[in-house]
């Protein structure tokens, strides 16, 4: 454990540069005094660490002292070869790039641990689209990469589904984000050039352009990129994980604005998936009505998705409130009932008059 926590230390003062015991406990969860006695046995065993007291104090290693990665334990190794995209890295450009970094950190690695990641590398394949997923084309994702790594604002035209469909952005770029094989780039609007000096002052405007809140934007839907050489900086605080994971939970609450009261059988319910299928483990309860059956509340999108979810699974499911929809789902299910009816029985005779003529004649369909 303690072996351990020395080289956290060491990795994150090589990483980071000069850090605070504060600040050094609370990244590895430990007391500032056990820091203070890390930092001693680090020096001890000839590790060039010094540290300076005060207020901008804090520790630092000697400038240009590296440790080499004989520290990884097996699984650390192995994880850091699952981790590599070669797919995602060519779309960046990045593709020669991260095969040379994986060449050098392979030799880099003791002989013991170069076959564990090894082992890794040729038993485990990372791909991220779904089956069904069609590649998109992304033609200016390279460019839009740039912008972002680079931190310029870029003038885009962009497609979307609501009319206009084709705008023109200024955009700041924060991040790019790759979700489901899908490239989306996180990005604010940047204001006009000359706009940040607050009106009435005296201050020479910034070159840096002021951008909002930030939106997101598919990548393949970008139709053209310019980049306008003005320098763009992230917003206080913005962390690019930490929003993914709120515009992702604010996706889900309004994707299922509403819910409908159900109840489903044990093949119906081996079909939901998602937001519903979670529903349906928390709060459904056995049918009294019906053995075997399940009643739940479950989250919809809304009345006319859900007509066409519950017809999909048939005598399987049936919806019990709101009011409104049962009746839609009711009205539907009698239509399709009696175009079925009607249909069926017209053509039923017709096909066993012709089946009961062929087999009259000894001649067969192929069925």
């Amino acid at each position: 454990m303690k072996s351990s926590r020395l080289l956290s230390i060491l990795l994150l003062l090589q990483t980071r540069g000069r850090m605070t015991a504060a600040e050094l406990a609370g990244e590895l969860e430990v007391s500032v005094r056990t820091v203070y006695r890390d930092a001693e046995a680090l020096a001890a065993s000839g590790v060039p660490l010094y540290g300076d007291a005060g207020h901008s104090g804090g520790y630092q290693l000697l400038d240009g002292y590296r440790t080499r990665l004989t520290g990884l334990a097996p699984g650390e190794a192995e994880a850091l070869f699952l981790t590599s995209m070669p797919g995602p890295a060519a779309e960046l450009g990045l593709g020669r790039a991260l095969s040379t970094a994986q060449l050098k950190l392979r030799a880099a690695l003791p002989a013991e641990l170069r076959a564990q990641a090894d082992r890794m590398r040729l038993r485990f394949h990372l791909d991220a689209p779904g089956w069904y997923a069609e590649h998109e084309e992304t033609p200016h994702l390279a460019r839009v990469a740039d912008a972002v790594w680079r931190g310029r604002v870029v003038e885009v035209r962009y497609r979307r589904w609501k009319a206009p469909h084709e705008v023109d952005r200024r955009l700041a770029p924060y991040g790019l984000v790759l979700k489901a094989g899908r490239w989306y780039l996180v990005a604010g609007t940047a204001a006009e050039p000359g706009t940040a000096a607050e009106p009435g002052t005296t201050a020479e405007p910034d070159t840096t352009a002021p951008a909002g809140p930030a939106y997101t934007y598919r990548v393949d839907q970008i139709l053209a990129v310019r980049e306008t050489g003005e320098e763009c900086a992230l917003p206080d605080g913005f962390e690019l994980a930490a929003h993914w994971r709120r515009t992702q939970a604010e996706f889900h609450e309004r994707l299922y604005p509403e819910e409908a009261e159900v109840r489903v059988s044990a093949r119906a319910a081996a079909r939901l998936t998602g937001a519903q299928a979670r529903a349906l483990a928390a709060t459904g309860t056995p049918d009294p009505g019906l053995p075997g059956w399940t009643r739940a509340v479950l989250p919809i999108e809304s009345h006319d998705h859900a007509e066409a979810q519950f017809l999909g699974l048939g005598a399987e499911a049936e919806v019990l409130a709101p009011a409104a929809l049962r009746r839609r789902v009711g009205a539907a299910a009698a239509a399709t009932a009696a175009r079925y009816g009607a249909a069926g029985a017209g053509r039923g005779g017709a096909a066993g008059a012709g089946a009961g003529a062929g087999r009259e004649h000894g001649t067969s369909d192929g069925g």
